[in-house]
């Protein structure tokens, strides 16, 4: 392991010698400000694991080349990403009081919104990042208080963040 923090760690969860997730919370610990997960299995629990441990990112070794390269970029410029075929898989499952209690799904861009949300952002912060305009975040938005049953900004990030959606 590198001696201090570096940009960015990319690192596979199945390690010979110990847990990836255990990982991922020890190099967070020692400030490490970017983890990108690289790994072969599409688990749900293995997916909400290394977001709630502190990656930024979760890809799967089968991704083609542009997906991977997406996703790293997206982190080295401070955002989250899901590969795309597990970002239905962060939300699944999240349960919503007052409601009928229907799992949800979550697209993994509003996965991402919801997560500058919980960073403190505003819409025009968040559309000047994802380079959206601040009525698309708001579209977004809107349609993330509609699958979790509510239009407060605070309770969408409590609620995801109870179900392991976002950190």
């Amino acid at each position: 392991m590198a001696t201090g923090p570096c940009d960015l760690a990319i690192l596979d969860l199945g390690l010979p010698d110990g847990s990836g997730i255990e990982l991922v919370t020890e190099l967070r610990g020692h400030g490490w400000p970017r983890i990108v997960v690289l790994a072969s299995s599409d688990d749900p629990y293995a997916v909400r694991s290394a977001f709630q441990a502190g990656a930024q990112a979760y890809l799967l070794k089968s991704a083609s080349p542009v997906v991977v390269t997406d996703g790293v970029r997206r982190v080295l410029e401070g955002g989250v990403y899901a590969d795309p075929s597990v970002a239905p898989i962060l939300a699944t499952g999240t349960r919503v009081p007052g409601t009928d209690n229907t799992p949800r799904e979550l697209s993994a861009r509003e996965v991402e919104v919801l997560q500058l949300v919980a960073d403190g952002q505003s819409n025009k912060e968040i559309g000047e990042g994802l380079n959206l305009s601040a009525l698309t975040v708001k579209s977004h938005l809107s349609r993330i208080g509609r699958k979790l049953g509510t239009g407060d900004r605070a309770q969408m990030v409590a609620l995801a963040m109870r179900a392991g959606v976002i950190r």
